[in-house]
């Protein structure tokens, strides 16, 4: 089974950018996340949404906060700085064309095989899998 996120109003809240709740989400009045449930109950157009982001769920999270506890807009990080790369001063070596690989030499003979079973018989020509005689 594939899940998938549903649409709703959190997906219309930017990142880490506090918004009044009374215009994302209108409805009673409700606390704020920092003052716990023993706060008391503010109205939407008092109180702060901010979407956060969460390391597993791509579509983050939202809390409310009151005026005393709202978070900090963070400032947007720098643009990164292409630096262009110096031109080192010796002139690269020329490629010099490669050489085919030796094929290794082999001292050992070839030895026959049993054509039944394609192992190598003993120098009297006897197959030791099968017994056949290969001459």
């Amino acid at each position: 089974m594939k899940i998938v996120s549903s649409s709703d109003w959190r997906d219309a809240i930017a990142f880490d950018v506090p918004v009044l709740v009374a215009d994302v989400v209108p409805g009673e009045p409700t606390r704020c996340v920092a003052c716990g449930t023993d706060g008391a109950l503010i109205e939407r157009t008092e109180l702060w949404a901010v979407k956060h982001r969460h390391p597993k769920h791509h579509g983050g999270f939202v809390r409310f906060y009151c005026e005393a506890h709202k978070p900090a807009v963070a400032p947007p990080p720098p643009a990164p700085v292409e630096m262009k790369r110096a031109r080192s001063a010796a002139p690269r070596a020329e490629r010099r064309p490669s050489t085919p690989k030796a094929v290794a030499v082999t001292d050992r003979p070839m030895r026959t095989m049993c054509p039944d079973c394609f192992v190598e018989v003993s120098a009297a020509g006897d197959c030791g899998m099968c017994g056949a005689q290969v001459v």
